[in-house]
């Protein structure tokens, strides 16, 4: 008799393994592989691809180092796999190529072309995050300099509108018919997860009654990411006045306000270092202090994750065996 477990099961190990859901499909990301995965009226298509990994002795890997280099190949990553989905969506249609993509495609050549679509994608949407959901909350925040001389009042005024902004625009995609599947393979990525860590094999029964929710889910880092925000831009501009008293005289002025978002948003790579290097701590442990940390996120995936079909599931395990690597528990967090 297979052992299922009729509430979410008991994690054996954590693993590093993650994922993305696409259209109809499944990016998971392995130690030494990365693999899309979606379905098509032929069945499952299963593309598997090496990882190129910086050396252990790397700068790359140092702390507050790798955070950045960590988020920005995730991103690089991440849209080529939902590009690649959307060509091998069964609703995707030939259209005859623009004068325009034609003329870019012979300048650029067929793989140079696909690299400056991707690098224009990349570009573009972290412009729209950080214009969305840090610039705007630094503009309406830096209106209360006059009133407020506190850093750490500005500073958590910003902080309530960007988490304001970040629910409404999630809860805004959330209501679109299309995201709704993507949502539901999101479901399917983090019980396939879930039924992984807890030392069960990959079936679908087994999968099915997992939770839907992981500590370690995209939505997490980014939710740590716009708390830890608040704390970092405080002790900065605290630090920053304290080091030039003269600016306190500027206080209010449009030239003020825009000295202080420009120091905010090069202080971002720190954030997203430091966010970065506190999931690698709540991936490594379970404790009152993670699950403390990764509270937030799990309440928030009632909203980014849907229930999967079983087709979905599959999904899923297809894309997690294609990733486990030869040496069993090289994956270990």
């Amino acid at each position: 008799m297979k052992k299922t477990c009729e509430s979410p099961c008991r994690e054996q190990f954590r693993t590093m393994i993650g994922g993305q859901a696409l259209i109809e499909g499944i990016l998971m990301r392995g130690p030494e592989k990365d693999a899309i995965v979606t379905r098509g009226p032929e069945g499952l298509n299963v593309e598997v691809k090496a990882r190129v990994l910086p050396p252990k002795s790397s700068p790359l890997r140092w702390p507050l180092i790798r955070g950045v280099v960590n988020f920005v190949d995730a991103q690089v990553t991440g849209v080529k796999a939902l590009m690649r989905s959307a060509d091998l969506s069964p609703e995707e249609t030939e259209e005859e190529p623009s004068k325009f993509d034609k003329w870019l495609e012979e300048k650029l050549g067929s793989e140079a072309f696909q690299k400056a679509i991707v690098a224009v994608a990349v570009v573009i949407g972290m412009a729209v995050s950080v214009g969305l959901f840090f610039l705007l909350p630094m503009v309406i925040g830096s209106f209360f300099d006059p009133w407020i001389s506190n850093p750490i009042l500005i500073n958590l005024i910003e902080g309530v509108v960007r988490m304001l902004i970040f629910l409404a625009y999630m809860l805004l995609i959330s209501r679109m018919g299309e995201m709704k599947r993507v949502f539901s393979y999101h479901g399917a990525e983090h019980k396939t997860i879930r039924c992984y860590e807890a030392g069960l094999p990959l079936t679908v029964e087994n999968v099915r009654v997992q939770t839907r929710k992981h500590p370690r889910c995209g939505t997490s880092f980014l939710l740590v990411v716009m708390l830890l925000s608040i704390l970092v831009f405080s002790v900065a501009s605290a630090v920053l006045l304290a080091l030039v008293p003269s600016l306190a005289a500027l206080r209010g002025g449009i030239w003020y306000r825009i000295l202080m978002i420009v120091y905010k948003l090069l202080l971002l790579p720190l954030v997203v270092s430091v966010s970065y290097e506190v999931n690698r701590i709540v991936g490594r442990y379970d404790n009152f202090l993670t699950r403390i940390l990764t509270a937030p996120g799990m309440w928030f995936q009632n909203f980014t994750t849907n229930e999967p079909d079983d087709g979905m599931i599959e999904v899923g395990i297809a894309a997690l065996r294609a990733v486990l690597p030869e040496q069993e528990g090289a994956d270990r967090w």
